[in-house]
């Protein structure tokens, strides 16, 4: 059974090229697994996330200022560009993206978002790029609606996940983990359940040697019934606002070993892209699908 993975085209809300975020590598990612062969059967394609599921994790007042394109300059520059029309369908397709997933993770063991892992978004409103905190949402509507009583958050985003660690500080059901540039963006950090900030220039080896007691610890910890892998490829050595060092080997044998260790454990695994942040669209693009490769070797 191939992977399923989950895709719409509105993921990619056609910024300008020259835009800081690099918005078409959705498109192109997509495109790369269709002509790869990792795609067989097409793509899931989710429902815009309802209002309802967007306050389980948000204000309310942020959710109405987002679903009418009023959010107000403040925030939209901690964001870093306008809530127009297509960003805000497409926030709300990149979290039901996750949500769907998520569900198809406990069905199957293992599903993957083309995009998702927006977690600098946090309950008062969005930041760093994220408008809506995709994952965050997607554990609040598996435990809401009584589809699992547990969930994990185990993020390789080089940048923290601050807006999903303080969504859930005070959330038992989540355990939020973070594996980060200790000197990148945010500043000041959050506090997640489990921080474990790398120095600048950490490499492949230093990286994945650190995982396995990490990958216990979160396990013996949360006890998951679901785990929420944000995959970020922004560790990269070519990563623009990376800092680490990690090459395209080093990030695929980091989610072999993330995803290998909670499907050795009967986990489900629900994959999100995170960031990754280049000019090269085609070689970030390709980048961004080494999750979905690695994914595939499962099934």
């Amino acid at each position: 059974m191939a992977l399923a993975i989950v895709h719409h085209p509105a993921f990619d809300a056609q910024f300008n090229e020259a835009h800081r975020f690099p918005m078409s590598k959705f498109t192109r990612l997509a495109a790369i697994l269709v002509e790869d062969g990792l795609a067989p059967n097409g793509f899931f394609q989710p429902i815009p996330a309802p209002e309802g599921w967007l306050e389980l994790a948000h204000d309310a007042a942020y959710v109405d200022a987002v679903l009418t394109q009023r959010v107000d300059k403040a925030t939209e520059k901690a964001i870093g560009f306008a809530v127009d029309e297509r960003v805000a369908r497409r926030s709300r397709l990149a979290t039901g993206g996750t949500v769907l997933a998520a569900r198809l993770a406990l069905e199957r063991g293992l599903a993957c978002n083309t995009a998702g892992g927006s977690h600098h978004a946090a309950r008062q409103g969005g930041a760093g790029f994220s408008v809506f905190n995709d994952v965050a949402v997607a554990a609040c509507v598996l435990i809401a609606d009584g589809e699992v009583g547990r969930a994990l958050v185990f993020d390789c985003d080089v940048h923290q996940g601050d807006g999903t660690a303080r969504i859930f500080a005070d959330d038992h059901a989540v355990l939020t983990v973070s594996i980060h540039g200790e000197r990148n963006y945010p500043h000041p950090k959050a506090v997640s359940d489990i921080d474990l900030g790398l120095p600048d220039g950490t490499g492949d080896d230093a990286y994945l040697a650190v995982l396995p007691d990490l990958l216990q610890t979160a396990y013996d910890r949360a006890r998951p019934e679901i785990v929420f892998y944000n995959a970020g490829v922004d560790p990269h050595a070519e990563d623009r606002l990376g800092r680490l060092s990690l090459t395209d080997a080093g990030l695929a044998e980091r989610d072999r070993r993330v995803i290998g260790f909670f499907r050795d454990r009967g986990v489900p695994v629900a994959g999100v892209i995170g960031g990754g942040y280049s000019r090269d669209i085609e070689a970030l693009s390709r980048r961004h699908t080494i999750l979905h490769r690695v994914a595939s070797e499962f099934d």
